[in-house]
């Protein structure tokens, strides 16, 4: 396949399924077997750590209302009823910590879950299940309403809650950061506008942080010679660059489409995917 148009396919696919409770690491793993992509390239494997930044990128640009809103009310909130233990940046912070912390103490175990397709097919189907009857029992308020409608509510306990939550996602790739997120959010009484939002903010410093510490190690490793490397030549820039654009501009995309339709519908469909893919990824892998 031509350089370019590969490099707009794998920048489609990361920028729509980054975000989305599907796991952009192991759809971007099942491209690489599908297309018989070399993706342990050196250039290759920076592109793909790159195209992740692009996607990334787009949440501060996206949500840069709310959080000029959430920095303006610190740490007294909009309504006056916040602390800075208990604001929503604070609380943000302390599921990022309460996520990178074991996060990176695990990072061996990590690294041999990333290439393997098995865990990921039975993370995509265990975590389609999960999501499904979270969203089932959870999904709509019961009683007098959700315990917490917005952000701006959320607990000390549902942000640290989440935050260890979401440490699954990393040790089992194919579980999904945002399905890891909204599901246990869910479980503590927040709706789903909420806990999606949340999921967002909580992407900016988990998926900064995560990937900028992989380029490190990807480009100056601590043994051996690099993994990956920089373009050398201007068409490799510009594959580079489309990579990064595409993601960008369609992760932008579908983080507006995502926030409009979780206000109307759950995530069901989401779920049925996640187990249909699921289930081919193990009858492939099965299959030899």
């Amino acid at each position: 396949m031509n350089d370019y148009l590969l490099s707009v396919l794998l920048g489609v696919i990361e920028g729509v399924t980054e975000f989305l409770p599907v796991s952009s690491t192991a759809h971007l793993r099942i491209a690489e077997d599908l297309l018989r992509i070399h993706l342990d390239d050196p250039f290759w494997k920076m592109y793909s750590i790159v195209i992740q930044l692009g996607a990334i990128l787009c949440l501060p640009i996206y949500f840069r209302a709310r959080i000029t809103q959430f920095l303006v009310t610190f740490p007294r909130g909009e309504h006056n009823d916040r602390t800075a233990l208990n604001h929503p940046l604070t609380l943000t912070l302390i599921a990022f910590v309460l996520t990178a912390g074991p996060a990176y103490l695990l990072t061996k175990v990590i690294g041999k879950n990333l290439e393997s397709l098995w865990v990921m097919g039975w993370s995509l189907l265990v975590g389609g299940i999960i999501m499904w009857i979270v969203d089932a029992m959870f999904g709509t308020p019961r009683g007098s309403g959700y315990r917490t409608e917005h952000m701006e509510e959320m607990t000390l306990f549902q942000a640290a809650w989440i935050g260890i939550c979401q440490v699954a996602s990393a040790v089992f790739p194919g579980t999904s950061r945002s399905m890891s997120t909204i599901s246990a959010g869910q479980l503590v009484g927040m709706s789903r506008p909420s806990a999606l939002e949340f999921s967002f903010f909580l992407s900016m410093p988990t998926m900064a942080a995560a990937t900028l510490y992989t380029l490190v190690r990807t480009l100056h490793p601590k043994h051996g010679e690099p993994l990956g490397r920089m373009p050398v030549n201007p068409h490799e820039w510009a594959v580079l660059i489309i990579g990064f654009l595409v993601s960008f501009l369609v992760a932008w995309a579908v983080v507006a489409w995502f926030m409009n339709w979780v206000r109307k519908r759950g995530f069901a469909p989401f779920a049925v995917y996640r187990i249909i893919v699921g289930i081919a990824v193990l009858v492939w892998v099965w299959r030899g």
